[in-house]
């Protein structure tokens, strides 16, 4: 059981850490601010891709996120 919990654990971290990234990139967005848009959405890929590569969500899942997030920046400039 204790290697379930350490995998829980370190799974619920990557998904908080994977929203709040996504958050801060819809903030930015909001805000209209394209620079840091940019930047934001730059980490956001990597954190969705680390997440699919060490399968904390699945492949496909993050390949979407990452397609809507991109559309959301492209419809901004």
């Amino acid at each position: 059981m204790r290697n379930s919990e350490r995998k829980h654990s370190q799974n619920t971290s990557v998904k908080s850490r994977l929203k709040t990234l996504e958050r801060n990139f819809l903030e930015t967005v909001k805000a209209g601010k394209k620079d840091e848009a940019g930047s934001a959405l730059r980490s956001a890929i990597a954190g969705f891709d680390k997440a699919a590569k060490g399968g904390v969500i699945h492949a496909r899942t993050a390949s979407r996120k990452k397609s809507r997030l991109t559309m959301r920046l492209a419809a901004l400039k």
